[in-house]
């Protein structure tokens, strides 16, 4: 069951190999003689790769029950349904992997030594129910099936420009000055979530500088390359960088901490999850009273 699970994640025997430690010919041997004992055929070979048939699906939810019965077993007895050990993958956009994540996990993992924490920082939707993270951050609330979806807190953005930059070219003064500047931004057609895509419609959306990352977004504009949306709470890391025109322009978005909706009753899971979340808003407002601060 355990080899099924991982052809149905990742759909080829090298993935699941991968994750499963074994070679791709073992672990079409395992599946061989599953669907063997079974009597059916659990997956039709295309040129995607390995595709769960109807047969399949049908198994799909029982063996992740299975997982998760075993997993939780594991845990009962070791005694370590409540605290925090082993390892815990949370996957998230760059903007919050990179200026939120790190001390937030940092702090978790001082007061936990057995616990290690892997952050996958993707600009993407990831699919938990692939299992490709236990738990993943989102910048908009998903609509899919047996998820358990909090929201975890507000953040603003606003624009901002190196003072190098500013000191060297037209004044701006209003929205309509920023015809006159070079913009900083995502790339149109690489923006993976509506909640991001902060420029369309305006006068100025065609970036002259542009990158699916937040974080290269953000070393543009410290480099004195042009006007740009930044996090509020990614000021800070970044020295001679100010917000602009705060009153004319203002967004506000949100995290959400998404589950896959089997993991509820993983004891070890929930309190990280908890844990993270505090953590979060408690940065969130730390940061972001700086930059108010310092505007």
């Amino acid at each position: 069951m355990k080899t099924f699970l991982a052809v149905a994640r990742v759909e080829t025997l090298s993935g699941a190999g991968a994750l499963l430690r074994a070679d791709p010919a073992t672990v079409g041997r395992r599946i061989a003689r599953l669907e063997s004992s079974l009597g059916y055929v659990l997956f039709t070979k295309s040129p995607q790769g390995y595709v769960l048939t109807a047969e399949g699906q049908q198994l799909l939810p029982h063996a992740a029950k299975l997982e998760l019965t075993m997993r939780e077993a594991d845990e009962a007895l070791r005694g370590k349904a409540h605290e925090l050990t082993g390892q815990i993958r949370l996957g998230a956009p760059d903007g919050s992997a990179n200026f939120l994540l790190p001390q937030v996990c940092a702090n978790i993992a001082a007061n936990n030594p057995g616990l290690e924490i892997q952050i996958v920082a993707l600009p993407r939707i990831f699919n938990l129910s692939k299992r490709e993270a236990d738990m993943a951050l989102s910048v908009s609330r998903p609509d899919a099936r047996r998820l358990v979806v909090q929201k975890v807190t507000d953040y603003n953005l606003h624009l901002a420009a190196a003072d190098s930059y500013l000191a060297q070219r037209p004044k701006i003064e209003t929205l309509e000055d920023l015809r006159d500047h070079r913009i900083i931004g995502y790339i149109p057609e690489m923006i993976f979530d509506k909640e991001l895509d902060y420029l369309s419609g305006s006068a100025f959306e065609r970036a002259a500088l542009a990158s699916n990352s937040v974080s290269v977004q953000l070393q543009f504009i410290r480099q004195g390359g042009g006007v740009g949306v930044v996090h509020d709470f990614a000021l800070p890391a970044v020295e001679g960088v100010s917000k602009l025109l705060t009153e004319a322009f203002s967004l506000t978005r949100s995290f959400y901490l998404i589950r896959h909706e089997d993991d509820q009753g993983v004891a070890r899971l929930t309190r990280f999850a908890e844990l993270l979340t505090r953590g979060l808003r408690e940065e969130v407002a730390r940061l972001e009273a700086q930059t108010v601060a310092s505007a």
